[in-house]
């Protein structure tokens, strides 16, 4: 008899709180050391580096302490200037993960975004995440940004931003969402420094997190089943007609919540955006629809 195969139950072992439990019994007991990582936030807005400021279960203080040793990030790090830069060139030579929020702007020689300077000449994102991405040992596109292009490459899309699997043409490990919810974040950096590189779609995405859609565990499925349909937003039936994307979007957002598990969109009456999703936001448009 057929066996119905689910990534997600065949990851329930590897969750973002178990991952990040292993990380710390492994390094308290020096089987695995931590892994050098470098964020760069090209053209974007930040949100996913605030995200991962926003994690609870487990703390970006344990992340740090853990699991990985973060050499460079242009919002967290102390040191300043060319000392900040030197840093960043420095840890190119060292094994280490590479994590990117933002999409890499390419117009006029990537000076929409610039993050340091080399002496008098302006170092730009486009030029780092070159440079990192050549190097790194891992590549991980931390927001739908990165992934996809996101709001950066919307239309008209002026700065000629381009995702990062684009840009590089390497392969990498997307983790979509904008932002992408912090435990998606730690929890497939801690997979790659203690178990390697996780199960993905062939997108690139890890199961664990994107192994089914939204409409798979929204509370509001049986609704959609009985074809029982919000007229307006604030009803409590399901709001596929209002225009919800969770048919053809795929996280875990149901069952992980958000702002320390404690609500999600459509629990909280606005339909899914499709925010995880390749082509999103012009393809997702309009986001609400009577």
């Amino acid at each position: 008899m057929h066996q119905f195969h689910c990534p997600v139950v065949d990851s329930k072992g590897k969750t973002a709180r178990e991952l990040m439990n292993i990380a710390a019994k492994e390094a308290s007991e020096g089987r695995v050391r931590k892994m050098n990582l470098i964020w760069l936030e090209a053209a974007g807005c930040s949100g996913n580096i605030i995200s991962l400021l926003d994690a609870k279960y487990h703390d970006l203080l344990f992340f740090l302490s853990n699991v990985v040793d973060m050499r460079y990030s242009n919002s967290l790090m102390a040191a300043e200037g060319h000392k900040a830069y030197q840093q960043f060139l420095d840890t190119l030579k060292t094994e280490f993960i590479l994590v990117v929020e933002g999409a890499v702007a390419t117009k006029a020689e990537g000076r929409y975004n610039i993050i340091a300077r080399d002496g008098e000449r302006p170092v730009t994102s486009m030029e780092a995440v070159k440079l990192a991405g050549s190097a790194a040992k891992y590549i991980v596109t931390a927001g739908v940004c990165s992934s996809y292009g996101g709001v950066s490459a919307a239309s008209p899309n002026p700065s000629g931003s381009v995702s990062v699997p684009d840009f590089l043409q390497r392969e990498v490990i997307r983790i979509p969402g904008c932002p992408g919810h912090p435990e998606w974040i730690m929890g497939t950096i801690a997979h790659l420094v203690y178990l390697g590189r996780p199960e993905t779609d062939d997108e690139g995405k890890p199961l664990m997190f994107y192994g089914i859609t939204i409409h798979d565990r929204c509370s509001r499925r049986s609704y959609f089943d009985k074809g029982i349909f919000a007229e307006k937003l604030g009803d409590k039936e399901c709001m596929f007609k209002l225009g919800c994307r969770g048919p053809i979007t795929r996280t875990d957002c149901p069952v992980r919540e958000w702002n320390h598990n404690v609500n999600w969109p459509v629990e909280d009456n606005t339909p899914c955006i499709g925010c995880a999703r390749r082509g999103f936001p012009d393809g997702m448009e309009p986001f609400v629809r009577y």
